[in-house]
């Protein structure tokens, strides 16, 4: 009886999965197509700063740091659901939260400084490039960060059930991917620009 209901929840979670796997591939065409826009406009400046003027490779290194640290507790957090630790999930999953919420905090400090020293997103194509890539990598953290609070919640009040494994799973792929992303920055947008 078990086998059957395992077989038939499997059936039930298909669509979900392929919707979300179809969902990542089209956000790899959006940050494809600005990864693009980016490396091709990246010398546009309008006679204005490029990137080694305005880039801090330690601070964004320690983005990065934060941000990878996150993917880890987020796979911890996974194996704690796995052997069905509620507590230890959510443990992982608020580390996750926190260290998320503190990679937005610094990427808005970022973004404020800049536009503060007169380096906003109109000034050139380069900005507006680089505004465009990084901003839309922010906005999928923080809509992450509402579904990792979601999560958090529906665990908390009805624990781990198969279709909240689900969704944890899909979540955390979701999170290893905009980790991918952000690596992605760091080199080309970053790293290469400084260098």
């Amino acid at each position: 009886m078990k086998q059957v209901i395992k077989s038939t929840q499997s059936v039930e979670a298909s669509p979900a999965i392929f919707g979300f796997w179809l969902y990542l591939m089209t956000d790899c065409l959006v940050f494809a197509s600005l990864f693009a826009s980016f490396v091709v406009l990246r010398g546009q400046t309008a006679g204005g700063v490029g990137s080694k003027e305005i880039f801090s490779l330690p601070f964004v290194f320690l983005e990065t740091m934060v941000l990878l640290v996150s993917s880890l507790t987020s796979g911890m957090a996974l194996l704690a659901a796995q052997r069905q630790k509620r507590q230890h999930t959510l443990m992982w999953l608020t580390a996750t939260a926190l260290l998320g919420m503190l990679f937005l905090g610094l990427e808005l400090y970022e973004f404020s400084s800049l536009v503060q020293e007169g380096h906003s997103w109109t000034q050139s194509a380069f900005l507006s490039s680089y505004f465009g890539l990084v901003g839309t990598h922010g906005i999928h953290i923080a809509i992450g960060l509402i579904w990792l609070f979601a999560t958090m919640l529906f665990i908390y009040k009805r624990g781990l059930t198969h279709r909240l494994m689900q969704r944890l799973t899909m979540f955390i792929l979701f999170w290893h991917f905009l980790d991918i992303v952000w690596v992605c920055i760091f080199t080309i947008v970053y790293l290469i620009g400084v260098i």
